[in-house]
């Protein structure tokens, strides 16, 4: 048998070869990204997945996301918190008054009659987490924290159209602080994941909800709602919710130098600013994305 020669420098040159591939691959990383938004929800398309095309754009894909939409990982969005603290996902996106009291500091931008634009909310709101908040998320790194457009309040067997109207309702909080405005105006408040609303008002649970107009129509409640109540535009909002987009702060800290840098600089004021932007009109005569607008205008009440 007439043995095959191969050139040294060939080897050494396959090797080597070998081993940067090796390397390349190894520098990957696949950030397991949970969050509750269906992926037609204004979350998902505005939030979560540009941000991962972007740093895989910036990364060359180095930093890849695995998207787990509409809570398809596993639990409750109420256990988002402690499943980014305890490593079981590595990105999410979520609202502290899911945990009510939880995170009293965050709160403070829960509360009624806060503000009427929520892009200045959201940059605010970042400002406050940094002086004030941060210290309520450990074993986390926030990315961005922000508010929902302006909320209002949609209801299925009775218009609100007076203060009297709140009076034995059975309405959708949002937050602790939501649930205690709903209680002082006669309603009765109900605390629950907006994943959970639709299947309540089709059983009868609830009689109306709480929310923004950006999150109807991802969660279809335009089927379940018929009367739809907000405050004039030029004066606040009967309440926002905040969210906060968080990484597992170990993930973040194994990363190379240079990748974290990427994630550094996709995140912050500004990106907390651009979320809150309003993403559709604040009323309910206007085209709103995923909705038939046969249902009754929106109805201003005296706050």
């Amino acid at each position: 048998m007439t043995p095959i020669r191969i050139p040294f420098a060939r080897l050494a040159l396959a090797a080597g070869l070998a081993l940067s591939a090796g390397t390349a691959v190894a520098q990957e990383t696949l950030l397991k990204f949970h969050h509750m938004w269906p992926t037609v929800g204004m979350g998902h398309k505005r939030v979560v997945a540009p941000w991962c095309e972007k740093i895989a754009q910036e990364s060359n894909n180095r930093l890849r996301c695995q998207i787990l939409p509409a809570m398809t990982g596993g639990g409750t969005p109420a256990q988002l918190v402690d499943r980014l603290k305890d490593g079981v996902d590595e990105l999410t996106v979520t609202l502290p008054g899911y945990t009510p009291g939880r995170f009293p500091i965050m709160e403070a931008f829960e509360l009624p009659f806060m503000t009427n634009s929520a892009e200045v909310a959201s940059a605010a709101a970042w400002e406050y987490l940094l002086k004030h908040g941060a210290k309520e998320f450990p074993g986390s790194k926030v990315l961005a924290t922000w508010v929902h457009d302006p909320g209002f309040i949609s209801t299925s067997g009775k218009a609100i159209n007076r203060l009297e109207d709140f009076k034995g309702q059975k309405i959708r909080a949002a937050s602790r602080q939501s649930s205690k405005l709903l209680a002082r105006l006669g309603a009765t408040p109900v605390g629950m994941p907006i994943t959970a609303v639709a299947d309540a008002m089709n059983k009868g649970t609830i009689d109306g909800f709480l929310t923004a107009w950006e999150i109807i129509p991802p969660f279809k409640l335009h089927e379940v709602s018929k009367f739809h109540t907000e405050i004039d535009n030029s004066r606040p909002a009967l309440f926002t919710a905040g969210f906060v987009f968080m990484m597992n702060e170990a993930k973040f800290e194994a990363l190379a130098p240079d990748l974290k840098e990427i994630i550094s600089r996709n995140s912050g004021a500004e990106l907390s600013r651009t979320i809150g932007r309003p993403s559709i009109p604040r009323h309910a005569n206007a085209p709103i994305p995923g909705m038939n607008n046969t249902g009754a205008p929106a109805a201003p009440v005296p706050f």
